[in-house]
């Protein structure tokens, strides 16, 4: 067990004890309330005398228990030992007890007192026939009725706390993974965003020098975007769209007049949380594989909203379009196949990507992710 619980055992095992003793004196009382002889004082003293040492014990049978498990291997030995300390145990109690103004009855006087100090004299007097009997006598019910119980308990916290810490490592270790494959998601679509648009600006270098030039400094300020936000893996919509417009702006000084671009963002929506690098590669398919391959105008229309607690955004071109089921991705479209594993990595079952073509023509992609404002200072 961690060492962080062991003053949680102990703060318990007073509490546990104190109960017990509360219990066991208030069954005594109702017991004896009648009799001529009751002493209230001398019932409690009694009981939390003959129970309170076990809270002081109890703690060391969990760290026994939890320092030297028991298994296939070792049973035997391990037996062995939990039973001389069993022996141990006993011998503690009956120890602590007699140190107690309760500790030893003297059938002679019919009065009890300590089996190591002589409060009338003052001084140290052991009864060690007394402490031999007292022994003798308690052993067996101390181990059987208390130290054994105790073992039983603490084996399972230990279990329990054995598991728990289990599954933290492995959901910390899980969660280790996610943020790697995250990363290595997201290292595909920079290079792959910054290769097409580098491309792009290459073809303009001879036909549009000027052009070329302006598309460049535009790309300057889309890659400082991106490296302000580094590792990050989640931005606000408001700020994944001002990305987005760079890139659009580029390709518009690529394609000119055949480039129109649409959007109906819902206000409320632009403070939503959304994976960074989520809306560019999903509108560079749409503009690499829509609006580029048409002779006439294209068109790039992109849509967002909530749904309960959902919130979903839709980008849709209206280009020739792909013959694919509306559930995936073209197998040739990196960009898209790593924005559905980062939304599965992301959101698991809490989410949906869905991929197909239009009525009037074209492609349209919905994404559906759950919906979490983000926070001043987030």
């Amino acid at each position: 067990m961690k060492t962080k619980r062991w003053p949680l055992i102990w703060i318990l095992s007073f509490a546990v004890w104190i109960f017990l003793s509360l219990v066991a004196t208030i069954s005594v009382v109702q017991l004896y309330r009648g009799d001529s002889d009751f002493n209230f004082s001398e019932i409690a003293g009694m009981q939390f005398s003959q129970l309170m040492p076990f809270a002081l014990l109890t703690p060391l049978v969990f760290w026994l228990a939890d320092r030297f498990p028991m298994g296939k291997q070792n049973w035997v030995r391990r037996s062995v030992l939990y039973l001389a300390a069993g022996f141990v145990f006993a011998a503690g109690h009956i120890a602590m007890r007699g140190v107690t103004p309760y500790g030893v009855f003297d059938p002679k006087t019919r009065t009890w007192h300590s089996a190591f100090w002589d409060y009338k004299a003052h001084k140290v007097d052991v009864r060690w026939r007394s402490l031999e009997r007292m022994f003798l006598v308690n052993a067996f019910d101390d181990i059987n009725g208390t130290y054994l119980p105790i073992i039983l308990v603490a084996y399972v916290v230990s279990y329990y706390s054995r598991l728990k810490d289990r599954d933290l490592a492995a959901a910390h270790l899980e969660a280790q993974l996610s943020k790697a494959n995250l990363r290595a998601l997201k290292s595909q679509l920079q290079p792959h965003f910054l290769f097409n648009t580098m491309h792009s600006i290459s073809g303009l270098m001879f036909t549009d020098p000027h052009a070329a030039d302006a598309m460049m400094s535009r790309l300057s300020e889309l890659l400082r975007m991106s490296f302000e936000d580094g590792a990050e893996q989640i931005t606000t919509l408001n700020r994944e769209l001002e990305f987005v417009n760079g890139y659009l702006e580029i390709e518009k000084m690529r394609l000119g007049d055949r480039l129109t671009v649409d959007l109906d963002i819902s206000p409320e929506t632009l403070d939503a949380q959304v994976p960074h690098l989520l809306l560019q590669p999903l509108v560079e398919n749409a503009v690499q594989h829509g609006v580029a391959k048409l002779s006439s105008k294209g068109n790039i229309r992109i849509c967002s909203g909530q749904d309960g607690r959902n919130l979903w955004l839709k980008i849709s071109d209206n280009g020739p379009g792909f013959n694919c089921p509306a559930d995936s991705a073209p197998k040739s479209g990196l960009g898209l196949r790593a924005s559905q594993e980062r939304l599965q990595t992301l959101y698991g079952e809490n989410q949906s990507f869905t991929f197909g073509a239009l009525a009037t023509g074209g492609t349209e992609i919905t994404i559906r992710i759950p919906f979490r404002p983000t926070v001043d200072g987030e």
